[in-house]
């Protein structure tokens, strides 16, 4: 008796012993991470995104065209169909951006007292009606205003029906792409003075011919076209007289003649949706993630070699491996909610100046001040399949769900490839880390831009075919799955202390 009484309390022991261990294996099970929905993505679904969105028929996606369109409305369509929401100031998932396509004038000429300037050999002009002034022109320093550091290039100065002479880029800055995003403001600020014409003088560091070449083409800027537009343009000679009397503060006489811009409206957009959290307090929190969906076109648009068998700039690595990055983010992310809420957001016109993550930055459909954390998917491509290249390591404390959310598909971080690019300030990242907001750029594996990499880049021949979707799909589950971990995560990220956008990052979130 006292030994049956014995087997059935051993043999309790081991049923409970064996329910708990079968619990703790199950609770286990579902907290793996090869549980999530990321890791059922397969290989079939991002192949075929990738081909469609690289396909001839969309022909490279230019900004503005039928293909960059038809672009915007299949993802559009996409994160309609995984239940997220367009936000209040969207268009059915659609944030519209003016634009306006510009041909500059053919002709045109400048003369600073005896000195005179030539369009195409050592002028510029970027805009213009047919005219001719004859009046006086002066220095303005770079023809820049500041509220917040108190600068202003035009203070004592009368430019009223006068030629406006400036220094190119910014005073803060010589990065190029800071020069190129200060044009647009430095015409406003011109114009709003009474400005007859401004001319910024070339002081870039790279070949003036590579400057000429591409601003002597069509390009695509914000905005609607104006009649009534001032002359603009660009000169060489730093070194002239003319130019040393006008810094010294002496006027100069200035006769400037224009031929006429093509100037046409056109219109594209962002593409935007929002997602829920599941935490009822960190909902309240947002993670952005972006990838531009535009690329540069067919023929001379593209700026690279092509010929009669094929004409057709696809972008399948720049940046419509990206995009399905992006998208299969946007699919595991909506079949498991994480804390905190996610924007989805495909940019436009990031080829022609990352205009439209930076239209976003200065129009935000949710505040900046509750988006926490910004990831970009973007690149020239890569040569490395075995990893990831991350664009701002080491700058906002998410190293290590980084190295997380790579770790499972056997990828190595690679810390900030080919330095000498400086690659953060040339994606749409840093349109909103200027704003304070922490980024990093989650790229194709690269070390450096070796001609592997550059054979593909902004080529023809960056066609679906010529891709690895074995390695496509890996990097795709790692950009989802390393997007969960932050948005999951109880710590928010931050620049590291001294990093460039740190002051932005404690102003935007007002921190002391």
């Amino acid at each position: 008796m006292i030994y049956q009484n014995h087997s059935r309390r051993l043999m309790k022991k081991l049923l409970l012993f064996a329910f708990l261990f079968v619990t703790l294996m199950s609770l286990r099970a579902q907290q793996s991470p090869a549980g999530l929905p990321e890791f059922a993505i397969d290989r079939s679904q991002v192949e075929s995104q990738l081909r469609y969105l690289a396909s001839d028929e969309l022909k490279g996606r230019r900004t503005g065209s039928e293909g960059n369109n038809i672009a915007a409305k299949y993802i559009a369509d996409r994160l309609q169909e995984l239940g997220y929401t367009s936000p209040e100031g969207a268009d059915q998932y659609f944030q519209k951006i003016p634009f306006v396509a510009k041909r500059p004038p053919k002709t045109g000429s400048l003369k600073l007292g005896d000195l005179t300037f030539t369009q195409g050999k050592d002028l510029i002009m970027l805009d213009g009606v047919e005219k001719t002034l004859e009046t006086i022109a002066v220095f303005a320093g770079y023809g820049w205003v500041d509220e917040t550091s108190g600068r202003d290039d035009y203070k004592g100065l009368n430019v009223e029906g006068k030629v406006v002479i400036v220094l190119s880029g910014k005073p803060e800055s010589s990065d190029p792409s800071d020069v190129f995003n200060a044009m647009g403001t430095k015409r406003k600020l011109a114009a709003e003075r009474g400005a007859a014409a401004l001319v910024e003088v070339y002081t870039l560091s790279y070949p003036w011919q590579f400057f000429s070449r591409y601003f002597g083409r069509e390009r695509i800027e914000p905005g609607e076209v104006n009649q009534d537009e001032m002359l603009y343009a660009w000169i060489q000679g730093a070194d002239k007289k003319a130019i040393a009397d006008l810094r010294a503060g002496h006027p100069v006489q200035a006769e400037f003649t224009s031929g006429a811009s093509n100037n046409q409206n056109m219109a594209s957009q962002n593409v935007i949706g929002v997602l829920e959290g599941s935490d009822p307090e960190l909902k309240e929190e947002y993670m952005l993630l972006t990838a531009h969906y535009d690329h540069v076109g067919t023929g001379k648009q593209g700026g690279g070699a092509y010929g009669p068998r094929d004409s057709i700039f696809n972008g399948a690595r720049d940046n419509a491996m990206g995009v399905v990055a992006l998208l299969t983010a946007a699919e595991a992310l909506a079949k498991d909610p994480p804390k905190r809420s996610v924007i989805i957001l495909a940019v436009t016109a990031e080829e022609i100046g990352l205009l439209g993550s930076q239209y976003y930055a200065d129009h935000p459909l949710i505040p900046l001040e509750k988006t926490i954390f910004n990831i970009n998917t973007d690149g020239a491509g890569f040569n490395i399949t075995d990893g990831v290249a991350l664009i701002g390591w080491n700058r906002t404390g998410t190293d290590k769900w980084v190295e997380m959310g790579l770790n499972p598909f056997g990828l190595e971080v690679i810390p900030e490839p080919a330095r000498e690019q400086n690659l953060f300030d040339r994606s749409d990242n840093v349109s909103f880390a200027r704003k304070g907001v922490p980024c990093l750029t989650f790229s194709p594996g690269f070390r450096e831009f070796d001609r592997e990499l550059m054979q593909y880049y902004h080529q023809v021949t960056d066609e679906a075919d010529s891709m690895d979707f074995d390695y496509v799909l890996k990097f795709c589950r790692a950009f989802a799955y390393t997007s969960r971990l932050i948005a999951d995560s109880d710590i928010r990220p931050m620049w590291v202390k001294g990093d460039k956008y740190e002051a932005a990052g404690k102003m935007l979130y007002q921190q002391k």
